[in-house]
Parts: structure tokens; sequence; C-alpha cells
């Protein structure tokens, strides 16, 4: 614990730490009540403008409403409880809480000074994991004056708003996109410069096909050695091979660039190679004939709900080399204009990454945001 020379000024030594001097040091049990939720026959098949919460969110609606104003819920039962803000009344089951804190306690920022906390690990040793109210009740906690409470506030609800306003951009982008693939990779809409029939050919017409090989997993290793090893798409991430095994036998190899396919389930899942790595059983590589290799990806990433569709449809759980050779698509057979489909598609998914990276540095600022604002290291003006 900090010496009192090392406090500076404006700031006080607590049993909680060193916070600043106009704030308290408390227990959640002196701020607030956890009142039991309670259940609610037939709720599934009731539509009404009350949203009913449960263990880890909102899970319906209702005609019925159990508290009349905003407020925080509080899961109670259940592997993964969690924090949650209704912004309009609301009903909770009896898997949960809702949280009555007292009048000189901003709701908002209740809220946002119990997500700090990881409510999965208070558990009370039952079968099923929960969450106390005893438990909950002796939570430690340091509180602002009620004017910097509704600040701190303030500061975090608008940052939700930004990652909220770009969860909706990157929605909508990803919506834009897959209309544009519906237009293009069909041949429906074409781009400017460009005429003539599209074709329909198998898949062993325009690609080379390498169906995985699994080597013994007595060669496996996660310390680099030998060749990355991809199985399925747990070795894919965000359509790009990840290096998560190594193998010192190498079967079947697979270039850097190529196109990557599992063959089970799910079947025709795509992604990209990005090293040269050894093909286990449950992928195989697809590399282009004379094709464009980036038309090629985003025309297979088009055709995964094919796939999807042809699973639901059968009983097979992965797919043969037969099938995927004879797996049908239509092509475009200027190269110059896949190219120009590919270029178009491609520009597309790098915007929406790019938000997608601005939208993770929106969390990651969020997060620290939390730690200085609610422990009063950093202050508001």
């Amino acid at each position: 614990m900090a010496r009192e020379a090392e406090i500076k000024p404006g700031y006080k030594l607590t049993e909680l730490g060193v916070i600043p001097e106009e704030w308290e040091a408390s227990s959640w049990g002196k701020l607030a009540t956890l009142e039991y939720g309670k259940s609610l026959r037939g709720y599934e098949n009731t539509h009404g403008f009350y949203p009913v919460y449960g263990t880890n969110g909102p899970i319906g609606t209702h005609t019925k409403m159990l508290c009349t104003h905003p407020g925080v819920i509080v899961g109670r039962k259940g592997a993964y409880r969690g924090i949650h803000f209704s912004k309009v009344p609301f009903y909770v089951i009896d898997t949960a809480y809702y949280l009555e804190p007292r009048e000189d306690i901003d709701l908002k920022w209740a809220y946002y000074e119990l997500l700090t906390h990881n409510i999965n690990q208070i558990d009370s040793g039952s079968a099923i994991p929960s969450t106390s109210r005893e438990t909950f009740y002796n939570f430690s906690v340091v509180i602002p004056p009620l004017l910097e409470q509704h600040a701190i506030a303030t500061a975090l609800s608008n940052i939700d708003a930004l990652i909220t306003s770009l969860d909706k951009l990157i929605a909508k982008k990803r919506d834009i996109k897959q209309a544009t693939m519906q237009q293009l990779l069909t041949g429906k809409t074409r781009l400017p410069g460009f005429s003539g029939e599209w074709q329909e050919k198998k898949l062993r017409e325009i690609a080379y096909i390498n169906m995985g090989q699994s080597p013994d997993s007595r060669n496996y290793n996660i310390k680099g050695v030998g060749m990355p090893l991809i199985q399925g798409n747990a070795d894919i991430e965000n359509r790009k091979s990840i290096s998560r095994v190594w193998t010192t036998q190498i079967t079947k190899i697979c270039n850097e660039g190529d196109l990557i396919m599992t063959v089970r389930a799910p079947v025709g899942s795509i992604g990209i190679a990005t090293k040269d790595s050894c093909l286990g059983r449950g992928v195989c590589s697809l590399k282009p004939i004379r094709d464009d290799n980036r038309f090629l990806f985003h025309l297979m990433v088009f055709l995964e709900e094919k796939w999807r569709i042809l699973e639901q449809g059968s009983t097979f759980t992965s797919a043969n080399s037969s099938q995927i050779a004879e797996f049908p698509l239509l092509i475009a057979n200027s190269i110059k204009e896949q190219q120009a489909i590919a270029t178009v598609l491609s520009d597309m998914d790098a915007e929406i990454t790019a938000l997608e990276h601005k939208r993770e540095k929106t969390h990651m600022l969020k997060q620290g945001m939390m730690q200085e604002l609610l422990t009063g290291k950093t202050r508001l003006i």
C-alpha cells in the first residue's frame, strides 16, 4: 500500500488504496439492494413492449413489467452471468436480479462500475454457478460524488454510442458488400466495359484441387518446429490461416496465397494460406489454373452458402474429392473482368476491416477509460 509521502495532493489513503479526497470507500451492500426477478410463464409466446431479461441479457418481450424505470440487471444463475442496462422499463425472470440503488447513486455509473467486476467468479458453491446477494453486497467500491458519477457515466456512454454507431456502420457495409457480390458474381450486373456470356464450369476445370492428408499426431508440436499444419476451421481466422500447430511429418503441402477450403463440418468455409503449410484431412487447397486468384476467392466465399444448403439437405458432414471436383460455378470468361470484380470486392473488404480495427481500438480505449475514471486515477474537469 502506498506510503503517506507518496500520496499526491487531492488524494487520500483508504483500505481500498489511494482515492480522491472527495470519494468514499464502501461496499455495494451500502449502495444498493438486489431484487429477485420473478418467473414468467408463457413469455415466449407473448409479444409486448417491455424487454424480458434473464441470466445473460434480453430473451424476449412481454406486456408486463417488473421494474417501472430504466435499470441495471445482474445475472444470478448460469455459467455466463452478466451485467446489463435497460433504457426502458423491463421484466426480470428468476435467473437474474435487478439493482435498486440509493438516491445519490447514478444508475448508469453503477452499471459501468459493475462491469469492472468479473461476476462469473462469484459462486455460491452449488452445482449450478450462481451469484448470491450476500457475496455481491460485500463487493468493495469507491464512490465519487453524484455530479462526478454523472460526468463519468456520460463520458463512457458517449464512447459506447461510438461503438454502437461503428457496429451499425460495419453491419451496413457488410450488407452492401453482400448485395454487391450477389450482383457482380452472378453476372446480373456488369462493370463498365465488359460484356459477353459467363460460363458454368466445374471446380476441377478452373483450379488444381489438393486434398489434405493428416500427418501422424505424434509429429505435432506447438514450438514452431517443422511446417504449420492447417487441419480445419480452427486454423483459419478472419479468412486467413494461422499458425497454431506445427508438424515435422509433411504430407500434403499448400503454398502461400492458395485458397483453403474446409471439407469437414462445416464444409465450404474459405480462407487464404498466409504461408506454405501442411494440409490435414479437414481441408483442401485450391490453386487457379488460369483464372484470377482473388476472383476465385470472392466467388468461393459467395458460394459458401451453397455448401451449407448441400450439407443441410443430406446426411454428409464432409465432402470427398469427387464432390469438390464436380462443384459447379458460374464464371466470367474474361480475366480482366475477374480482376475488376475482385478489386471492387477487395476494396470493400479493406474498408470493413479498417472499420473493425477502429471498433477494436475504441473498445480498448473504453477499457482504459473505465480503469482510469472509475478508480479516480484520472479526473474529469
